[in-house]
């Protein structure tokens, strides 16, 4: 059985990949990390306690490009995480979210 979400990691997923200026964010683009603008972490890829949730569950996967942005990737067990969730109609409502839907399928 693959694992869920918490409520908290479904917001985010949900707010990550909602249309937005006429788009969409795909999976391979991941979620998008923020960096640190100062301190001992400066430059490093900024962890929301969501992301550093599913990030210990083994759910998505850090990628650091050195000239681009950092995002968080989802592993295998993420998708099959999503492929669940897709799979409630509340969770990710198609009307909203067919792009994602349609993309879980195809992978």
């Amino acid at each position: 059985m693959p694992q869920s979400f918490t409520a908290k990691e479904r917001d985010l997923i949900r707010v990550e990949f909602m249309a937005r200026w006429g788009g969409f964010r795909s999976l391979s683009e991941g979620i998008f990390l923020h960096r640190w603008a100062s301190g001992p972490h400066k430059g490093k890829p900024k962890l929301t306690k969501a992301v550093q949730s599913m990030l210990e569950r083994g759910l998505v996967e850090i990628v650091d490009p050195q000239h681009a942005s950092a995002y968080a990737r989802f592993t295998a067990a993420g998708i099959e995480a999503l492929r669940a969730m897709a799979r409630n109609r509340q969770s990710l409502p198609p009307d909203k979210y067919g792009h994602l839907i349609e993309e879980l399928q195809a992978l």
